[in-house]
């Protein structure tokens, strides 16, 4: 498919989880086949001010494209400001506008993300004006509605598509039901029915069967997972190799999932400082684990790890015990 002038090799797309979609993972995603990567959001009001924090959210390295920078925030002016120096600072592939974010600091203290849903003519002002703001597709990440007395996504679908937007993503949850419930597949049915832009579907994929059922239902043009790559990046892989040959590939062993983990930290400290490295690990070694014999024992040693080092002896000892027992 294509976004834009954007050729996608796939239709597996990494969504831009916020706090978890950094540069290291990112580039696992995309060793894992992911057609596209999406970067954790940025806010308006921080690029316009020259946040520090933020704009070194921008790094990537030419590996991960094509990659999706996404902004949010509520106002047409620092937004399509925002998005000038997005594409001059970053150069990405793609520009995404976040109107789907479901929490409170940024869909009711912010009035963005989801909120923006409540506006229609808002929505066409903000996509319009960062579509002829910046040379590279802009495309919108949405949900089924604000709640469900207001599902309103296929209004919402047709006035992106109208100011200009060349791809669009809905998540088929509204803002009220944040992560609880069920993705609703006929509102991305619907959405896919009535625009002509390119449509990716997003929402309780944990599997090759729940990809292949929102592909084939709804006909969206591919799909994008989140939460279900957490310590599970392999998922990717599975459903990317099962659409294009049809072929049932392994889960990761034991040990894949350990040396997935050493991957991770060498990324990580590229990029940040050891300190910061340690707290992120923390969450994506219980992730990777999760389920493995003695997981629990070895998340609170983990927790209590203050060092590369420390990490790295801990899962050396665990891969050691692992082996001794299968040996035994």
């Amino acid at each position: 498919m294509n976004i834009g002038n954007v050729r996608l090799d796939g239709k597996v797309i990494l969504a831009p989880m916020a706090g978890v979609c950094n540069s290291a993972f990112r580039r696992i995603c995309k060793e894992m086949g992911a057609s596209l990567v999406c970067a954790e959001m940025v806010s308006d009001k921080a690029m316009v001010y020259h946040s520090k924090k933020t704009e070194n959210m921008l790094y990537f390295e030419e590996s991960e494209r094509p990659i999706s920078q996404q902004i949010f925030g509520s106002d047409v002016e620092t937004f399509t400001e925002a998005a000038q120096m997005v594409y001059e600072m970053m150069h990405p592939d793609i520009i995404d506008i976040n109107m789907g974010c479901p929490v409170p600091k940024v869909a009711v203290r912010s009035q963005a993300g989801a909120s923006l849903l409540k506006n229609p003519d808002l929505i066409y002002e903000i996509v319009s004006s960062v579509v002829k703001s910046v040379p590279v597709p802009v495309t919108v990440k949405i949900r089924s509605g604000w709640d469900k007395k207001s599902i309103n996504a296929v209004e919402v679908a047709k006035v992106c598509e109208k100011a200009g937007a060349s791809a669009i993503t809905i998540h088929g949850r509204t803002r009220s039901e944040l992560y609880s419930g069920k993705c609703d597949l006929d509102i991305i049915k619907k959405v896919k029915e009535a625009v002509t832009i390119p449509v990716i579907g997003n929402g309780d994929v944990v599997s090759i069967e729940s990809a292949k059922h929102m592909l084939d239902y709804t006909g969206c043009d591919a799909i994008m997972i989140g939460r279900g790559v957490l310590g599970n990046p392999w998922l990717i892989k599975e459903i990317d190799t099962y659409l294009k040959t049809g072929e049932v590939i392994d889960k990761p062993t034991y040990e894949e999932r350990i040396d997935m983990c050493y991957k991770h930290i060498d990324y990580l400290m590229k990029i940040k400082p050891e300190k910061v490295v340690v707290l992120e690990m923390r969450s994506h070694v219980a992730w990777y684990i999760k389920g493995m014999p003695y997981h629990k024992e070895v998340k609170n040693l983990i927790f209590k790890a203050s060092s590369k080092k420390d990490i790295v002896e801990i899962l050396d000892n665990y891969l050691k015990k692992l082996y001794n027992e299968k040996e035994g």
